[in-house]
């Protein structure tokens, strides 16, 4: 009810986020997340608002890649991590227009990044967005993530369209700058 609540607003800020908007289509959205959190490679979470009391939106974990170390070199397989990823990409966020530009996204982002590399000790972070998205993009060059790349013709846009992807990281040796 929380995410329906929060995705059936306002929905005009939401041209290039895919966000279901009726009860049947917020159900699968959810069944499809609880999926693969069941299947270890995703780690979906609904964005509380402290101040409203209430859920604003969605975020999660995703992409969740331990590199294949071995036969590398002799000793490479010590390298190898079989709990947790080296790297671990953030997205599926949307909010709903009350909580965009508030510290809400900031801090749940915070709490996720402080996880991956204190918890997982990951080597990067990633975050993804439409390249058309430009408060999206601020939004992630404000938490302190640098700029890789865009990636053309990456998927399917929110819009029917083709999607170009910008992509973003912060690296461990960068946090908590």
């Amino acid at each position: 009810d929380g995410l329906m609540a929060a995705a059936t607003g306002d929905r005009s800020t939401f041209g290039d986020t895919p966000i279901p908007w009726d009860r049947s289509g917020m159900s699968a959205y959810v069944d499809r997340a609880l999926a693969r959190r069941d299947a270890g490679d995703q780690y979906p979470f609904v964005t509380w608002s402290v101040d409203s009391r209430r859920i604003v939106g969605s975020t999660r974990f995703y992409d969740l890649t331990p590199w294949d170390w071995t036969d590398l070199f002799p000793g490479s397989e010590s390298l190898q991590r079989h709990d947790r990823p080296d790297v671990a990409s953030i997205g599926y966020t949307w909010l709903e227009p009350s909580a965009q530009r508030s510290p809400v996204n900031t801090e749940a982002k915070l709490l996720m990044m402080t996880h991956a590399f204190e918890h997982w000790e990951v080597r990067a972070v990633r975050i993804q967005t439409d390249a058309r998205n430009l408060r999206s993009r601020r939004a992630i060059e404000r938490l302190g993530c640098a700029l890789d790349g865009v990636i053309r013709a990456d998927r399917p846009a929110a819009d029917g369209g083709v999607r170009d992807t910008a992509v973003f990281s912060m690296l461990d040796r960068e946090w908590p700058v």
